[in-house]
């Protein structure tokens, strides 16, 4: 496994190997979710790269950036385990040198979910994926489900600016109980991580409600899943959502299109978020 840190030397590795290359980015500690896409990319027998940043420019919170757990060894060992052909990490002065002003903002997918609690997320994410896919020039990209608005922002980006890559969504990875793995779920406490299984069943509630045929309007499949995270104390909501699957917009009347059903929430200090898709 081959492990470059600057532009100039994955460069001079994207010139050693053909056209075809996998790239799952990734921020780092890395989990079973992550390796499910490491996995997906293998699948196409071409060479796999794994970028490893956490982009400061996608954080509103400068606690939040400062507090995102890392640990470069671990990682490294994961992926050469996983034999992942090339590591890419970079330092933030590498991914934005002194006098740096040019962004990429997808406008109206990322308004939104997430967007909407979390001024200029979606700006930093779209930059650093687009300066990604110009540096490591891969012929797909693996993203997870889990962010469901960020693969849709990505997309988006790649019809927009017309980047030759396939972008493939790979399914959410779950624990045992359900809650959605994610490298924050390392910030919660025993009693925390308990009480963050709560979102996983607002949704599966949601959706049982909806398939049953108990339930398909919009506004009563939100009061459920709100209903259910009340019950949990340590839970605080920034939104629940049910928006149409592809446009993202939030629906108001029942309709025979796929929903994504989505939620973000505060379990003590550590957000998180979660989706499903029903009616599809």
């Amino acid at each position: 496994m081959k492990i470059t840190r600057t532009v100039t030397e994955f460069r001079a590795y994207r010139q050693t190997i053909g056209q075809h290359l996998g790239l799952v980015p990734t921020m780092g500690y890395l989990h079973d979710g992550h390796k499910s896409l490491i996995n997906a990319a293998k699948v196409k027998q071409h060479p796999v790269a794994v970028s490893i940043f956490v982009n400061p420019t996608q954080f509103n919170n400068p606690d939040d950036l400062a507090t995102y757990p890392r640990d470069e060894a671990q990682d490294f060992e994961l992926l050469e385990a996983s034999e992942v052909d090339v590591v890419f990490s970079p330092s933030p002065a590498e991914v934005y040198p002194p006098n740096y002003q040019t962004y990429i903002d997808v406008e109206q997918i990322s308004q939104g979910l997430e967007g909407a609690h979390r001024a200029g997320h979606f700006r930093g994410v779209a930059t650093v994926v687009g300066k990604l896919f110009n540096i490591i020039q891969p012929s797909q990209a693996y993203f997870g489900q889990k962010d469901a608005q960020q693969v849709a922002v990505i997309r988006q980006m790649v019809l927009d600016l017309n980047f030759p890559i396939e972008i493939i969504t790979c399914p959410i990875i779950r624990e045992s109980d359900g809650l959605a793995m994610s490298s924050r779920n390392a910030k919660l406490s025993t009693v925390e991580r308990k009480a963050a299984t709560i979102l996983y069943k607002a949704l599966s509630i949601a959706k049982d409600a909806y398939e049953s045929g108990s339930e398909h309007h919009p506004q009563k499949l939100r009061d459920i899943m709100q209903h259910t995270l009340q019950q949990e104390k340590m839970a605080r909501i920034d939104y629940v959502s049910i928006a149409d699957a592809i446009t993202l917009k939030e629906q108001e009347n029942p309709t025979t299109a796929p929903l994504l059903l989505s939620m973000a929430v505060h379990i003590g200090d550590t957000r998180l978020i979660d989706n499903i898709i029903i009616g599809e």
